[in-house]
């Protein structure tokens, strides 16, 4: 391939593929019963970017996500994915055939100009993997990459944000605990990026089993780049992160509170309430008058 060639794009899945990989996480939204609130504000034209917050692990709301936009939504959302995925081969394939690519500038270019819509967080690895006091805050250190490759290519930026992930998981010891020890020595030894060495994680549930919380997702208004006029300086990338920050930092709150107002947030809550009601129907019935129908 000449260098000036366009890279070629992994192929996604198929209807029916996707079909059954929503039937299979059935049991995912049973469990999380997602909540999704701004949907009014996906604007219509395309591309998109989609920008937000990367929650610990990404493992249980971003399938979510995905599935969302792609049913309710008609989006297939192609996802700028962390470079080290792509060393593992089954691990990379199953994230290409749900729109993830390696996340480099040409291959950015190459889904802005077929039309698609990407996603990406600005956090990163190191957002994925905070530690045990960072949950629910944007680490995005000085990033300005999505800026300008919204401003380069004269996109709209969709920011969003997510809830309820970052409590499934206690870390028991985070990244700088881990470099400290025989991990930090092996990494050294075969040359990973430390901010890709994932936290040791404890489930919140039972026995160290993943915590069960219900999932919360909110669109945020869009961040329209066409005042720059394909600028992509670093006035102009500082402007929209900060509009595109504030909008993700507002829906995290927003959806923070919702949560604390929601009586079915906790799964405890929904089967104590289910407990009591069947309690007081048993005890109606035992206290009935013979002959009397309920």
């Amino acid at each position: 391939m000449s260098p000036s060639s366009p890279p070629v794009l992994p192929a996604v899945a198929t209807a029916a593929e996707l079909d059954l990989a929503w039937a299979s996480l059935a049991w995912l939204r049973a469990l999380t019963r997602p909540v999704f609130v701004g949907e009014e504000h996906l604007p219509s034209q395309r591309p998109l970017l989609f920008v937000g917050n990367h929650t610990l692990g990404g493992i249980v709301d971003v399938p979510q996500l995905f599935f969302r936009l792609q049913r309710h939504h008609g989006i297939l959302v192609r996802s700028l994915g962390e470079k080290a995925h792509w060393r593992l081969p089954g691990w990379r394939r199953m994230l290409e055939r749900f729109g993830a690519v390696d996340g480099n500038r040409d291959n950015a270019a190459a889904l802005f100009q077929a039309g698609e819509c990407v996603l990406v967080f600005p956090g990163g690895a190191r957002e994925a993997f905070k530690r045990a006091d960072q949950r629910y805050q944007l680490l995005w250190g000085e990033r300005l990459g999505f800026a300008r490759l919204a401003l380069r290519h004269g996109v709209t930026v969709v920011p969003f944000a997510a809830v309820g992930a970052d409590d499934v998981f206690d870390v028991v010891a985070d990244q700088d605990r881990l470099m400290q020890g025989i991990v930090g020595e092996w990494v050294q030894e075969v040359g990973i990026r430390p901010e890709v060495v994932p936290p040791l994680l404890k489930g919140q549930g039972p026995l160290g089993m993943p915590g069960i919380r219900r999932q919360y997702f909110a669109f945020l208004p869009p961040v329209s780049t066409a005042e720059w006029g394909g600028r992509d300086d670093d006035e102009a990338a500082w402007a929209v992160r900060r509009q595109v920050e504030a909008a993700v930092q507002q829906g995290i709150d927003q959806l923070l509170a919702m949560r604390a107002a929601d009586p079915d947030a906790d799964w405890k809550r929904v089967l104590g309430r289910k407990a009591v009601k069947g309690l007081g129907r048993l005890l109606a019935e035992a206290t009935r008058p013979p002959g009397e129908e309920g």
